[in-house]
């Protein structure tokens, strides 16, 4: 239960604003999607914060939910920094695997980097850019601190 990082609140509920008689699950879609994003660009903030030198220029993303074009322009207008999704959007359990064959001798180094070629050329890999202004991202983050702060001590006593 509750909210983790960056907040890390045990009393924080999830919670939908916003809505009206005219709301769709189209709507709600969108805004979990738009929660993915904020929570993200969050965190990165703070490894931004905890590691000065070390600002995010872009993001590379990958996995299931990097499938998602809608999610990565979300990510990209969110964040103010580009988002490069790779051809192959497994590449973290493709690279496990690939590992393992090698691990237990049923591959080559060689043949391994020879799969990935002929992976890559499958399909083209996509960037996304930032498509709102600074004072648009500025005004989204700012609605999304307020709707955090409203999840916060819903937390019921139980003793």
């Amino acid at each position: 239960n509750g909210l983790f990082a960056p907040y890390w609140r045990p009393d924080a509920r999830g919670c939908v604003l916003g809505l009206t008689q005219y709301s769709t699950k189209h709507h709600l879609a969108r805004a979990a999607l738009e929660a993915i994003a904020f929570q993200v660009t969050e965190v990165l903030k703070c490894m931004e914060q905890d590691a000065p030198s070390s600002a995010v220029s872009a993001l590379r993303v990958d996995g299931g939910a990097s499938a998602n074009n809608l999610l990565m322009q979300l990510q990209a207008d969110i964040l103010g920094a580009p988002v490069a999704r790779p051809a192959d959007l497994e590449t973290t359990a493709r690279g496990a695997a690939v590992a393992a064959l090698i691990g237990v001798g049923k591959w080559t180094v060689d043949r391994a980097f020879d799969q990935e070629s002929a992976i890559s050329k499958a399909s083209e890999p996509r960037s996304f850019s930032s498509q709102i202004s600074k004072e648009e991202r500025e005004y989204r983050t700012s609605r999304w601190s307020d709707a955090v702060s409203k999840s916060l001590g819903w937390e019921t006593m139980t003793k």
